[in-house]
């Protein structure tokens, strides 16, 4: 059976991957802080591994490597863990927060399961950034900022993997506006997609080993087009 490990699997994308992954036989782990949610996975699904704790404990890599003992082995990691808000106001501990969690946090999985994979001689690394990496959006710094970081972070490890010539597939996940609690209340629907969507899209994308997975398909080419707005556009819409 395949192995997949989602960390942050309590809620939204996370959530509905490790529901996927369970009802379609794989052997699932499943990491985040809310020990009760994690549970609450386990009992609803089967094949089903948890491991609590926050990605920002210095702890973190131990317990992941715990997981993955229990589960002997894996072979899919997807990394969903992430914070964001709109912060008009730039509160300093939103934006330092959001930032740690992003960035610090994500650059401690990513590292320990790029190091696994290459010490097991094979593995799928997969993590969620977000569309919002593209361009520097005002009402969230932090936020659009560290997904730009984790998206250049992958592709670099993505160029390690081939530079290096190791069996390391790397993917990176840019999901548009999901209708998660991460979404506000007024994101027009029309924009909106539903966690099942883009679950399915995500889930078949990584089968394919795709690099870089835009989820729904019709931001690829909105990112085409607001990477060649004028940023004097881009300031003042953005």
């Amino acid at each position: 059976m395949k192995k997949v490990i989602v960390i942050g699997a309590t809620s939204g994308i996370g959530k509905g991957l490790a529901e996927y992954y369970s009802a379609n036989g794989w052997i699932v782990g499943v990491t985040g802080r809310r020990e009760n949610l994690l549970q609450e996975l386990k009992q609803n699904n089967k094949n089903i591994y948890t491991k609590s704790f926050d990605i920002l404990s210095l702890d973190s890599a131990a317990k992941l490597l715990e997981l993955i003992n229990e589960m002997q082995g894996v072979d899919l990691a997807i990394i969903s863990s992430g914070i964001g808000f709109v912060n008009h106001n730039l509160d300093p501990e939103v934006e330092l927060n959001t930032a740690q969690t992003n960035a610090i946090g994500f650059t401690r999985m990513a590292d320990f399961l790029y190091g696994y994979f290459n010490t097991q001689g094979y593995g799928h690394l997969a993590a969620i950034s977000s569309i919002a990496s593209i361009r520097g959006i005002y009402m969230c710094p932090a936020y659009s900022a560290s997904k730009a970081y984790v998206s250049t972070y992958l592709e670099a490890l993505r160029s390690k993997a081939v530079k290096e010539k190791k069996k390391i597939k790397v993917s990176t996940i840019l999901p548009g506006f999901v209708d998660t609690p991460l979404l506000g209340k007024d994101t027009p629907t029309f924009w909106k997609s539903e966690v099942k969507t883009v679950v399915k899209q995500i889930t078949t994308s990584l089968r394919r080993k795709r690099r870089k997975i835009y989820v729904t398909r019709r931001w690829r080419w909105v990112t085409f087009i607001w990477r060649l707005l004028p940023s004097y556009i881009h300031e003042r819409i953005l």
